[in-house]
């Protein structure tokens, strides 16, 4: 009688293994999604629920990409439950290790580190900005444009950042911006030159941080309580696209790790 009850549940543990888990979120359901503008954090929360990856045609990824799908959301969904997916949990102020991160930017969740997904960012001169929202450009400003009001990625204090940083590139090549709304874009003034070169103006968006390097190519950032909700990002060195931060064309587009920090 013990054996035979002791299998039924064993059997039943199972079974709802089995069904908790559940099939693969599929092409479908993440384009109903992107269609009323839900936020990467939930389309992955559910994605994660089956812990497996979604299969998506080369097709299905252009046109995923078309309906507002960040490269990083794309990717991740590709690697649920696989070694190369999510962040894994680690402890405050522990090391996290460099080939379980992939360059970026990544916020401290409670007792995981989410990686923040990037925005495309569309540079322009000082003076090409004018007509937007700014107005006293400084000469030499390099002015960006991000499309859309809002970052998909949301934050509360305390903020605690990890950036992974190419070969070579240190925590002060990385910039901290505050991005200002308008009606349906977030733009900021940042620096041509380097911030050594820099006049008041270019000044005016750029947030002070310091990157304390815990492992190579690893920098923990620990940011104020009292920074204010809003919008920012982080503007790698040649703006996470190769360009070039320095002497950035107009008409030049990179990559910012953006988050909006909400009170």
């Amino acid at each position: 009688m013990m054996c035979k009850s002791f299998f039924i549940h064993f059997a039943s543990a199972i079974l709802f293994s089995v069904q908790a888990q559940g099939p693969a979120m599929t092409f479908a359901e993440i384009e109903m999604l992107l269609s009323v503008q839900m936020t990467d954090e939930v389309i992955l929360a559910k994605a994660k629920r089956s812990g497996k990856p979604v299969e998506l045609a080369t097709e299905e990824m252009i046109k995923l990409k078309k309906a507002g799908a960040s490269d990083g959301l794309i990717r991740q969904l590709l690697t649920v439950g696989t070694a190369s997916g999510s962040p894994q949990p680690a402890a405050a102020g522990q090391t996290v290790a460099t080939n379980q991160r992939e360059i970026g930017v990544y916020l401290k969740r409670g007792e995981e580190w989410v990686e923040l997904l990037t925005e495309v960012v569309n540079f322009k001169s000082g003076g090409a900005i004018k007509n937007l929202a700014s107005a006293g450009v400084v000469k030499k400003d390099l002015n960006g444009l991000v499309v859309g009001q809002h970052s998909r990625n949301s934050a509360k204090t305390p903020l605690e950042f990890l950036i992974v940083a190419p070969e070579g590139v240190g925590a002060t090549e990385y910039q901290l911006l505050r991005l200002r709304e308008n009606k349906e874009n977030r733009e900021f003034r940042s620096v041509t030159g380097g911030v050594m070169n820099a006049q008041s103006g270019a000044m005016r968006d750029m947030v002070p941080f310091e990157g304390t390097r815990i492992a190579p190519r690893q920098f923990q950032v620990l940011l104020p309580a009292n920074l204010g909700a809003g919008e920012y990002g982080f503007l790698p060195a040649g703006g996470a696209s190769g360009g070039g931060v320095v002497g950035m064309p107009t008409g030049a587009q990179g990559k910012m790790f953006t988050f909006r920090l909400v009170e």
